[in-house]
């Protein structure tokens, strides 16, 4: 049986992170779209739970499907502020406003 989270699909995920520009967010489904596994949005977030031990991605730009951030990370609101997007809310970025048209 195939393990699901093999480095191919990793480093697949990290790929699309890493084309996330500057002063955009976007969604685990919608990455998870991007590589073909639309189903798949809670795998990705375990792909970026781990991403630090891969290089260095981007991935304070993804938030959930209602733009919510990461909870427990408090400098992703920071870090999305920095590249100029503000919150809607102390916990939530404006998807209509800034996410990523790929």
């Amino acid at each position: 049986m195939k393990r699901v989270l093999d480095e191919d699909l990793i480093y697949e995920v990290l790929s699309v992170v890493g084309e996330i520009p500057e002063g955009c967010v976007a969604t685990y489904g919608q990455i998870a779209r991007l590589i073909g596994r639309e189903k798949n949005a809670r795998l990705v977030g375990k792909v970026l739970s781990m991403a630090e031990f891969y290089g260095k991605y981007p991935c304070h730009r993804v938030v959930n499907h209602a733009g919510r951030l990461a909870p427990g990370w408090s400098e992703q609101a920071d870090l999305l502020h920095n590249e100029g997007i503000s919150l809607k809310d102390e916990n939530h970025v404006d998807l209509r406003r800034y996410q990523w048209e790929e």
